[in-house]
């Protein structure tokens, strides 16, 4: 062992007050976690992946574990005094050539192996060919601009220290020179990337917002907002508004179901350009129910949507076979972005739409004669769960003010939502939670889950989640804390070789998010079918029995005729 100053304790440690010429070299340490970080990251996560996207959770977990490394390499250099001499190093790199080859080949065919497994449990076709020359370049690139990006940042920590030794002790000048590049760094993140990113999405969503999906035209009936009859305008719903006013069953389609004469369902919508605050867009939202009828059918339910703007189309489609028309859907738009997009920066939009339509809904509502009332009931999908939870301070508020809620796919940060998982009951899983023996929340990823035995209560709050939803499951805390679903016996969808590990586990899911909707039915974000059960189990008509959940779930899988 020599004295010579190695790349860990360089990266981190070069004395203040020479200047440096050069980038730090790259560290064996660094790079031998990096190695295993990026083997780790091939394991399985809760959605197929496809090449590319496996490509860049291996070079973020790798470009991670790089400068993990070099942390670690830099602490026992700094506590043994001691460093490996060039010849060492040398060896080092030779070792990690020899074991990095062969332990990269193997992740390689596993990879291909999981991916497999993983489809054919979705009941999804595996890919042909894993692509892993793709998949090596691709990682390659990733995870040379981080671990990079990281070099000049250090080189720059290193540069303003030397500068700064020339005035002040170099006991100071080290310390003060990280700080001030981690005030510019985070500066030039949230006020120039962040924004411009946050800004490319809001422009990018707001002119696909203003399209209009093919097929869907401006209804006639003045039961529907956009109508001629509508005290909103056709083209101010958006695009994910538009839809849905435009779409659901017909009459004759609720006929050829029910086998009787159908009502004609209102559909309420208030778009994001309509009006300035959240408070207008609802109190319009309630004029125009008014307008159309609403509060005069058997049920109504208040709708927050998806942060695109989105109500489910199988949701509410559901509602009104169920009850043959005789429905109302209120809902507004609070933004144009994707879910996983709003979650980050317009959580509080979702949580403040939810409340004060609600809210506005259910003061019109208490005006009327109790005997006349529709039963209200409560939904939303994604970012729309997290919001219409935003309206109730608990449990009891929620039960005490509404008739039944179904929220599907809930995110990790829904407070309710979490407080009832923390109360499971001992025994059950985290993503197939029992509280209080099922009664009056139930939680279900499947139709089996729903089901209630004869003389038992219904529901009145049902969650949906699947085991492989990663918007239910994904947070910060994966980075270093794990969670009870991986450590109890996996869901039905989810890979048994699922494990996890440190900040790996965190990218993985991550990767995840943007794809949760294009997993097949029944699995990540597609609760298709299971929205059939889930209002009968809530919301059941008179008469409703199970063989009419069963034809109702058959006739939501075949939408369209």
């Amino acid at each position: 062992m020599g004295t010579r100053t190695a790349p860990e304790a360089e990266a981190f440690s070069r004395p203040p007050g020479t200047e440096p010429q050069r980038l730090p070299p790259l560290s064996p340490a660094g790079t031998a976690v990096a190695l295993l970080f990026g083997c780790a990251s091939f394991t399985p996560s809760l959605l197929p992946r496809a090449w590319w996207l496996q490509a860049v959770v291996v070079g973020l977990s790798a470009a991670f574990g790089y400068w993990v490394g070099v942390f670690v390499g830099w602490l026992v250099v700094t506590v043994s005094g001691r460093s490996p001499s060039p010849a060492t190093r040398r060896r080092l790199w030779m070792a990690l050539a020899a074991i990095g080859v062969p332990l990269l080949s193997v992740t390689l065919w596993l990879g291909h192996r999981w991916q497999e497994d993983l489809h054919r449990l979705m009941g999804a076709e595996p890919p042909d060919s894993y692509a892993w020359v793709r998949i090596l370049l691709v990682a390659l690139a990733w995870y040379s601009l981080l671990v990079g990006v990281g070099l000049v940042l250090v080189w720059l920590v290193r540069t303003v220290a030397a500068r700064l030794a020339r005035r002040l002790p170099r006991r100071l000048a080290r310390p003060l020179a990280v700080v001030l590049v981690g005030v510019l760094l985070v500066g030039f993140n949230n006020g120039l990337v962040w924004r411009v990113l946050v800004e490319a999405a809001n422009v990018t969503s707001s002119v696909v917002n203003g399209a209009t999906k093919p097929g869907d035209s401006r209804p006639s009936a003045p039961e529907r907002s956009g109508s001629p009859a509508s005290l909103t305008d056709w083209r101010s719903l958006g695009r994910q508004g538009r839809d849905f006013v435009a779409g659901g069953p017909s009459q004759a389609q609720l006929r050829a179901f029910s086998g009787k004469a159908p009502g004609q369902p209102v559909r309420v919508y208030v778009g994001l350009d309509l009006s300035q605050t959240t408070r207008q867009r609802a109190a319009l939202a309630v004029r125009e129910l008014q307008r159309a009828g609403g509060f005069d059918r058997s049920v109504l339910v208040v709708v927050t949507t998806t942060g695109t703007g989105l109500v489910e189309p199988d949701n509410a489609d559901a509602i009104e076979y169920l009850h043959n028309g005789d429905s109302a859907i209120v809902s507004m738009q609070y933004s144009y972005l994707p879910s996983w997009i709003s979650f980050l920066v317009d959580q509080e939009k979702a949580q403040q739409a939810g409340r004060e339509l609600f809210n506005q809904v259910y003061d019109a509502w208490l005006e009327r004669p109790a005997a006349s009332r529709p039963r209200l009931l409560v939904s939303g999908t994604s970012l729309g769960a997290f919001g219409a939870e935003g309206a109730f301070s608990g449990l009891e508020d929620l039960r005490h003010r509404t008739d039944g809620v179904v929220l599907a796919g809930p995110p990790n940060a829904s407070v309710l939502h979490g407080e009832l998982v923390a109360q499971r009951d001992p025994g059950t899983p985290e993503w197939l939670p029992v509280v209080d023996g099922g009664h009056p929340v139930r939680f279900a990823a499947a139709a089996s889950d729903l089901r209630v035995a004869p003389g038992s209560s219904q529901p009145e709050l049902v969650y949906l989640q699947h085991g492989s939803d990663p918007i239910v499951y994904w947070s910060p805390r994966l980075l270093f804390d794990r969670p009870d679903w991986l450590g109890e016996p996996a869901a039905t969808d989810v890979s048994p070789d699922m494990f996890w590990m440190p900040v790996v586990t965190f990218w993985q899911v991550t990767a995840d998010l943007p794809f949760a909707l294009n997993a097949p039915p029944g699995h990540g974000r597609h609760y298709r079918e299971i929205f059939a059960d889930a209002w009968a189990a809530v919301a059941p008509p008179p008469g409703w029995g199970e063989e009419d959940t069963q034809r109702l779930r058959a006739r939501l899988a075949t939408p369209g005729e």
